[in-house]
């Protein structure tokens, strides 16, 4: 039997939609989501704890839109992670943020009806919230290393040889 986060997957992301449904559900979602995260950021240290069911009842939504939403919010929260993979709707889930890491991955999500939600005026300062959208879009830039890699170095690979006895042999 497929796990909730399976079905989710597999509704949200797979081929059983067609465009125009899939547009539809991601529509709903988002306008759920950002119903809760309102709710959430409201009263940002408060611990919400409870089944998956009944944190879908507590946000009005269905059991796998609770589902998504644990899914999205599971590595902004504070040092622990909910065991989404193996999760039904008994599993016991707690939500308990970490405003700076929940408002850096909204920015990587580029999900700009989040971290513009009017509730981040109480939470972060504007500096803080800026200081972190440039983290994070800097976090995105790719930097080559022009360091030479000389023949008796450890080969870039990571396999644990000599650059000359691995990658660096045909060159």
């Amino acid at each position: 039997m497929a796990t909730l986060l399976e079905n989710w997957r597999n509704l949200a992301y797979g081929d059983g939609l067609d465009d125009k449904k899939k547009e539809e559900l991601w529509s709903g979602y988002f306008t759920i989501e950002k119903g809760i995260y309102e709710k959430i950021l409201t009263n940002p240290s408060e611990v919400v704890e409870g089944t998956v069911k009944e944190l879908a009842d507590k946000y009005e939504t269905e059991v796998l839109i609770m589902t998504g939403f644990l899914d999205g919010i599971n590595e902004s929260l504070k040092g622990y992670e909910n065991p989404i993979e193996t999760m039904d709707e008994n599993t016991v889930v707690k939500i308990e943020i970490d405003p700076e890491k929940l408002y850096y991955n909204m920015v990587e999500a580029k999900a700009t009806w989040l971290y513009g939600l009017p509730q981040w005026d109480s939470i972060l300062t504007q500096e803080k919230r800026t200081e972190l959208y440039k983290a994070q879009k800097a976090s995105g830039t790719v930097r080559r290393e022009s360091r030479k890699i000389y023949p008796n170095d450890p080969c870039p690979c990571g396999s644990g040889k000599k650059y000359k006895k691995c990658c660096g042999r045909n060159q």
